[in-house]
């Protein structure tokens, strides 16, 4: 089964990038073989999705879901960049905040904090899944 995983990274061989810093990421698609399909650029106000996952005002207050003033979709509004790779399986940046996670778990997308090498993410990841899909034992 082909999945993809979108990486946070300025250069293409570090996870390097928190999520909110994120303008372009790089979407490696995992079938037989690792590779780098795509990268998609996030436009502010382009991918935005303002459906029923985004609160409305008559049942969100911004001191409850995002503190800052920015609702549930918490600040810079990360709902853009989530329905962006939300075809993908996982994410995987330096640091993904508390309200981007919580828009990826809405759509079971898997999250992973990192701070390492493009190719060591990838093959930790992929060994992951390879042994869940296959309902192996994580150990040994």
């Amino acid at each position: 089964m082909a999945y993809k995983i979108a990486i946070g990274s300025s250069d293409g061989k570090i996870v390097d990038l928190k999520f909110g810093e994120v303008n372009k990421f790089l979407i490696y698609e995992v079938g037989d073989e690792v590779v780098l399909s795509e990268e998609r650029e996030y436009i502010p106000g382009e991918a935005e999705d303002n459906s029923a996952d985004s609160c409305s005002s008559s049942s969100c207050d911004t001191k409850s879901c995002g503190g800052n003033g920015g609702g549930c979709q918490g600040p810079g509004n990360v709902a853009g960049k989530v329905e962006l790779i939300s075809d993908c399986r996982a994410v995987v940046c330096k640091k993904i905040g508390f309200q981007a996670q919580k828009q990826f778990e809405k759509k079971a997308i898997s999250v992973f904090d990192v701070e390492c090498e493009v190719k060591e993410a990838l093959d930790k990841i992929t060994f992951y899944y390879k042994r869940i899909d296959n309902h192996e034992s994580l150990r040994g």
